[in-house]
């Protein structure tokens, strides 16, 4: 049986939004700088960041394009 973590697992839409503004901060990109890589709105990626957008698998793919990564690894915890 596997053991339990006290802690409640993480929502997918909080390790994106980690994931991202990590990601993009180590790249040394601004919002805007991987809004327009990605071909998206600066305030859509600000939104994502905050995991206050839902946002859709073809938006996360663009923004791992950006980024130069692999889709999944932005939903990795």
């Amino acid at each position: 049986m596997a053991s339990r973590s006290s802690a409640p697992p993480r929502a997918a839409r909080e390790i994106l939004a980690n994931n991202l503004r990590r990601m993009r901060a180590e790249r040394m990109l601004s919002q805007e700088d991987l809004a327009l890589e990605a071909e998206l709105h600066r305030t859509f990626v600000a939104h994502v960041e905050r995991g206050a957008r839902n946002i859709s698998i073809d938006n996360i793919e663009k923004l791992a394009k950006a980024l130069g990564v692999s889709t999944h690894v932005l939903l990795q915890p």
